[in-house]
């Protein structure tokens, strides 16, 4: 059974740290519909929901995937690279404690979820403004024991590798070239992003199926040409936020 952890919306979404991306007037109430809509999203393709009440004080905290990785074998809790997300980590700590062994980053390392790309026993960690060298250090380190290999990945002008690269299947990845380097990534097939279409790189994958927001309608076709089922989702008010379908959750296996 897959799960999927989410939180529902804060009320100070408008408050969230931006990188590369324009403040712009964000509409709440709209922005909890299509979060409901997404969660529904995610039922519909077979995960049961787990979701943690809105944090009034933590505007970007509906951005669960950036606090805590959850692998097979053990989760790992993040030390955002933004001081302000910090205390998203322990409510999302107390779920994963009943599914998984907890382990933790610590200062000085940073890392952010969204910087993490597993494909395997393969773990592509950004090195971006949010992950530092010593937070992807001491992840090798915490994983070392459970057979999975980290390397860092050089991002340009994007906030995490996932905005940048995301897994489709086991063989293929869809990239953005212009923000990361495609040769990293030489061992899979790629599918470049529509060059019209800058951001949509970041995509969910949930078993073999696919979830993409819906401004994304050349990439999107993209996928289905190459005989991908992609659900398009509408998270238009979340994306001024500078998130995307990967951050507003955490999916694993209950069982594994």
């Amino acid at each position: 059974m897959w799960i999927a952890l989410t939180r529902e919306v804060s009320p100070a979404l408008g408050d969230c740290e931006l990188s590369y991306v324009s403040r712009e007037p964000i509409d709440v109430a709209r922005a909890r519909t299509q979060h409901r809509d997404y969660q529904r999203a995610l039922e519909t393709l077979g995960c049961r929901l787990l979701v943690l009440p809105a944090e009034p004080g933590l505007p970007d905290s509906v951005f669960v995937e950036d606090v805590a990785i959850v692998l097979d074998e053990v989760a790992v809790l993040t030390r955002p690279g933004a001081l302000s997300r910090r205390a998203e980590v322990a409510s999302v700590a107390e779920v994963l404690r009943r599914y998984r062994p907890v382990l933790a980053i610590e200062a000085p390392g940073t890392l952010d979820g969204g910087d993490v790309l597993r494909v395997g026993r393969a773990l592509y960690v950004g090195e971006s403004a949010r992950s530092n060298a010593e937070g992807i250090a001491q992840l090798r380190e915490l994983l070392a024991g459970h057979g999975y290999a980290v390397q860092g990945v050089p991002t340009r002008g994007c906030l995490h590798l996932k905005s940048a690269v995301t897994q489709l299947d086991n063989r293929t990845v869809l990239l953005q070239p212009a923000w990361v380097d495609r040769a990293r990534f030489a061992d899979f097939r790629v599918i470049e992003v529509d060059p019209a279409e800058p951001h949509a790189a970041n995509v969910l994958r949930i078993g073999d199926a696919l979830v993409m927001p819906t401004s994304f309608p050349r990439t999107r076709q993209r996928l289905v040409d190459s005989g991908f089922d992609v659900t398009a989702v509408d998270v238009s008010e979340l994306q001024k936020a500078e998130g995307a379908v990967t951050c507003c959750s955490l999916v694993f296996h209950a069982g594994e």
